[in-house]
């Protein structure tokens, strides 16, 4: 028996696109031989649709073109879609996060998931009622356990700790399953192929039968899915995978489970590339702009920025700006137009001097008798901000903020200013990994696409003379590493500090995150690409007093 995993990247609400998306697929796997396809979680109405499903329309359109989309679907493969699905009950949660069997035209037999997670970035008890009880599809002389996402991320033996008291995948096995199929939406972040491959290989071994994975692709929101749908045999083997980062039509031959190779080991880098690039691209296509704007600064951040830009959406539809002040240096307005012409980007200068006289002309008799602080330094930022986003007006073109996130963790960034914007490209790359992005990029395209001097001088905002990051800031090597133990491990202060760390500047950078919260409420949806990020899933309150 063949299967195919129909790995797509559907746009969240837009049905009648999503529902072509998978008559496209079930072709391929016509063509290819499958008696059963899959699509991934959700995939009709596409994942996360959110409060979408507080509609009642939205749902009951989901299931007019769900009908529509079986009757095209005729004479090809039995295919598996995922939807919403109305609970008729007058108790629980309203609906059923579900998998409908479409088979000869019709509607047939439904799946509905039992795990609804809600930690980190899901939210699914919101909306979804979890089902109880083992669900056999019975197929071409085959009995398929189906499960839906989560529900495979609950071994005993896997976890150390399990989240649910209730192994749907135990269950199924019990009930005689020969397989094991899964339909995921499973959001990226850096190496978790790898957990995932090992979850999902060690689970086939241990219940003795094939595990297939059909995962989502592309970006949707902050969220990016890096699909690698795969198979495992019953002996835990790999014996198919799907691409990365890219749309496929996977074939798992049950009668013939041959080995394959392990999955690359890929870097971190690499991966984190093409997950921004990925995301950066279906950001903008999904919500209607056709071409981008960015400040140059000459720094390694806008850099980045820009360079992933010009792959995503294309050179010629990146404008560039280089909003020189009478404190950037002659060598930071340079790295900005040498990074352009390696991109072949568009630019435009325009310099801020003038808007700053004005804004002090203004403000000067509200300062009468103050210092020049970091009041003067944000004017600048909101100065440029207002330019971007007159641009970005004019052109009707998003723009994109190019903070990282170091500086978004600690707020080493100006709320209007350097943090206007539609899409905070880089926002959950912390700061060293942006220059190991960096220098990847250029490593990997055998030349300099970003200026070798952009990497190796003092990283600066350049507000005032002779200004560097770390007049303000611990050495972002330091930084870093704090905030990954605080951020993404939640360690409290006293953990970091009995790690080795100074306890006056763990004290200082926790206190720094704590009061940037309030910034942080107002950034533009950022990417998320590691275990934990300032979007989604970051519920901090703003006005709290907490000892970390």
């Amino acid at each position: 028996m063949k299967i195919a995993l129909l790995q797509i990247n559907p746009t969240v609400g837009d049905l009648t696109g999503n529902a072509q998306l998978i008559a496209d697929a079930a072709a391929s796997a016509k063509r290819a031989g499958a008696e059963l396809a899959v699509t991934p979680e959700l995939a009709l109405a596409g994942y996360l649709p959110r409060d979408l499903l507080l509609s009642r329309g939205f749902v009951d359109r989901c299931w007019d073109v769900a009908a529509t989309l079986a009757k095209t679907l005729a004479g090809g493969p039995a295919v598996l879609v995922g939807l919403p699905e109305p609970n008729p009950s007058d108790e629980g949660r309203p609906l059923f996060n579900t998998a409908v069997l479409m088979q000869s035209g019709t509607l047939g037999q439904r799946f509905r998931k039992s795990l609804l997670p809600t930690y980190d970035v899901f939210d699914e008890d919101r909306y979804f009622e979890p089902f109880r009880g083992p669900e056999m599809l019975e197929i071409c002389g085959r009995r398929l356990g189906i499960s839906i996402c989560e529900d495979v991320w609950n071994d005993r033996d896997f976890w150390k700790r399990r989240r649910y008291h209730f192994d749907p995948i135990q269950e199924l096995a019990k009930a005689g399953a020969q397989a094991i199929v899964n339909l995921s939406a499973s959001p990226f972040a850096a190496g978790k192929y790898r957990l995932r491959d090992e979850m999902l290989g060690n689970l086939a071994a241990k219940h003795r039968v094939p595990v297939l994975y059909v995962n989502q692709v592309g970006g949707n929101d902050d969220l990016l899915f890096d699909g690698n749908s795969c198979a495992f045999s019953s002996s835990g083997e790999p014996i198919a995978r799907g691409r990365a980062f890219a749309s496929d039509v996977v074939i798992v031959d049950l009668d013939k489970q041959q080995p394959m190779a392990a999955a690359n080991n890929v870097l971190a880098e690499a991966e984190i590339w093409d997950a921004l690039v990925l995301g950066t691209r279906d950001y903008v296509r999904k919500c209607g702009f056709k071409s981008v704007v960015l400040g140059l600064s000459g720094g390694v951040d806008s850099a980045l920025t820009a360079a992933i830009a010009a792959d995503a959406v294309g050179k010629d539809k990146v404008l560039g700006v280089l909003m020189p002040s009478p404190f950037s240096s002659k060598g930071s307005v340079d790295d900005a137009l040498e990074l352009a012409k390696q991109l072949g980007i568009e630019t435009q200068t325009l310099p801020i001097e003038p808007a700053m006289k004005a804004m002090e002309s203004t403000l000067a008799p509200a300062f009468s008798g103050t210092a020049r602080d970091v009041t003067e330094e944000n004017i600048q930022a909101r100065i440029r901000g207002n330019l971007l986003m007159a641009l970005s007006n004019k052109r009707g073109a998003l723009l994109l903020t190019t903070g990282n996130k170091s500086e978004l963790a600690v707020g080493y960034c100006t709320l209007y200013g350097d943090m206007s914007g539609g899409l905070a490209v880089i926002a959950d790359v912390p700061k060293t990994m942006v220059y190991r992005v960096a220098q990847w990029l250029n490593t990997s395209r055998g030349r300099a696409v970003i200026p070798e001097s952009t990497l190796t001088k003092a990283p600066s905002a350049e507000l005032r003379p002779n200004q560097t990051d770390q007049d303000s800031l611990p050495p972002y090597d330091v930084l870093d590493a704090i905030l990954e133990r605080h951020v993404e491990h939640h360690e409290p202060a006293d953990a970091i500090v009995a790690a080795g760390f100074d306890a006056a500047t763990v004290h200082r950078v926790l206190g720094l995150v704590r009061r940037a919260e309030f910034k942080r409420k107002q950034a533009a949806p950022g990417l998320k690409v590691t275990d934990r990020a300032f979007g989604t899933g970051w519920r901090m309150p703003i006005a709290a007093r907490v000892d970390l």
